[in-house]
């Protein structure tokens, strides 16, 4: 399995071997630079690709659901926009989960509590959303997850358990941090690029091409764009019998400490 500790107790065993060999043959430098570059590069790759759970167990779908239900997720709310998705939501009669940053909630708590109301499911995506995450010491991401957490309880009275990282970044600190707090670690498998793609078109057909049983899509609730996209999608969605649920009810994982 691609899992850290895996993929470096394979580098060093492998490395021990080559320096135990160079005292008794001649053993080419690159071999050497070949085992740093498979290192380095499987941990690039393990730390921008939340789908592997390289660093940290990460739910990115439900591959045992054989039923026609499927999640829809929103990152970086709340913001003035969440309250169309809202409205649309609710005109369809479907669930959503909300990853919400910190600074997000300060700015527009109303809007914060509206999605509670309306009975859709929050988790943490830090406090800052900085770009600078994914080179935070452990203490700090704990620190940017604490601060959310803080903020939702005052306002809700929830602890939530659910987080997922800003751009889906992970590595060993992220993964002590969500220990440390207690947080499921929650992906996705169904990338829309909505903060990308400029038409809504081929956003809404990225999407619908990889729906399927279990699977969780990510959205971002700070557009138009993507307020259109998501109303042409639940059409879809509706059309093929599908039923958009929250993330807890598709993993069966609680959203909320009891």
């Amino acid at each position: 399995m691609l899992k850290h500790k895996n993929i470096l107790l394979f580098c060093v065993a492998v490395l021990v071997i080559l320096s135990v060999l160079s005292f008794f043959f001649e053993v080419a430098w690159w071999n050497f630079l070949l085992l740093f570059l498979f290192w380095l590069v499987m941990t690039v790759w393990g730390s921008s690709d939340i789908r592997l759970g390289y660093f940290v167990k990460t739910y990115c779908n439900n591959p045992n659901e054989k039923e026609r239900k499927i999640a829809i997720s929103f990152d970086d709310g709340p913001h003035p926009m969440t309250e169309k998705v809202l409205d649309v939501l609710q005109q369809y009669q479907a669930k959503a989960t909300f990853f919400c940053i910190g600074t997000q909630i300060e700015k527009y708590p109303e809007i914060f509590k509206r999605i509670i109301a309306e009975g859709h499911v929050v988790g943490n995506h830090s406090y800052s959303h900085s770009n600078r995450f994914g080179i935070f010491s452990t203490d700090k991401v704990t620190e940017e997850i604490r601060r959310t957490d803080a903020l939702i309880e005052d306002l809700t009275g929830k602890n939530v358990l659910f987080f997922r990282p800003p751009f889906g970044v992970t590595n060993p600190r992220i993964a002590r941090a969500a220990k440390a707090t207690a947080k499921q670690v929650i992906g996705w498998n169904n990338r829309s690029l909505d903060t990308v793609i400029g038409d809504e078109n081929k956003i809404l057909e990225r999407v619908k091409g990889k729906v399927a049983p279990g699977g969780i899509i990510l959205l971002h609730d700070t557009s138009q764009k993507t307020v259109n996209v998501l109303e042409q999608l639940l059409l879809f969605l509706q059309s093929e019998k599908y039923d958009v649920i929250a993330i807890d009810k598709l993993l069966n994982l609680p959203a909320y400490e009891a």
